[in-house]
C-alpha cells in the first residue's frame, strides 16, 4: 500500500526527470547528412502553382532550398513558417521551393491560403520527385549550391529563419 509520502516522493522525482529531460525534448529533431558524393544530382526543372518554372538555367548562380512536405506532417506544418520567413527575408537567396508530396492541387492551395504561405510550391502528386532525389521522410530539406550540386540532405524539422540554418545555407557559396 503506498502512503502520501510515497506519493510525494515519486512525484519529486517525476519532476526532477522532467526537469533534466526538457532541454533534450526542445532540442532541434534534425539529421544533417552531407549528399553522398557518388551520386549526381537530378536534374532541376519544376513548375510552381503559380506557373513558374525553376529549372538549372534559372537557378544557376543561387543556393536552393528545396523542402519535401505534406499538410499531414506535423513536423513540416511547424517548419513551413520559417521557410516562408527565410523566403520573404532571403529576397531570392536562397530560392526557398516547396515540394507538396502526394497531394491534389486543390487541397495544398486551400492549405497555402489558409496559412498564409507564399512561397512557390511544386505539387509531387505520385512521388516521383521525392523518389528521384531519395526523399523517404518528411520533412526532408536538399541544400543546392549555386554550382548546382546538392550539398547537404535534413531530415527533420529545423527553423530556416535561425543562425544555424543561415550557416549552412551560407557556407553553400563558399
Amino acid at each position: 500500500m503506498l502512503n502520501v509520502s510515497s506519493f510525494a516522493r515519486r512525484g519529486a522525482l517525476l519532476q526532477g526527470l522532467l526537469l533534466l529531460c526538457l532541454p533534450r525534448l526542445a532540442q532541434a529533431q534534425f539529421q544533417k547528412t552531407p549528399w553522398p558524393a557518388t551520386q549526381a544530382t537530378p536534374t532541376l526543372d519544376l513548375v510552381d502553382l503559380q506557373g513558374q518554372r525553376w529549372n538549372a538555367e534559372r537557378l544557376k548562380g543561387r543556393a536552393v532550398v528545396l523542402n519535401f512536405w505534406a499538410t499531414w506532417c506535423p513536423p513540416c506544418k511547424e517548419e513551413l513558417p520559417s521557410l516562408q520567413t527565410l523566403h520573404e527575408l532571403g529576397g531570392g537567396d536562397p530560392v526557398v521551393i516547396g515540394v507538396n508530396v502526394r497531394e491534389t492541387a486543390s487541397h495544398v492551395q486551400r492549405y497555402l491560403h489558409a496559412t498564409g504561405l507564399s512561397l512557390p510550391v511544386v505539387l509531387d502528386p505520385r512521388a516521383d520527385l521525392a523518389k528521384r532525389y531519395g526523399v523517404t521522410a518528411f520533412p526532408t530539406t536538399l541544400l543546392i549550391a549555386p554550382d548546382g550540386q546538392i550539398r547537404w540532405r535534413v531530415v527533420g524539422e529545423v527553423d530556416w529563419a535561425g543562425a544555424e540554418a543561415g550557416r549552412w545555407i551560407g557556407s553553400l557559396s563558399s
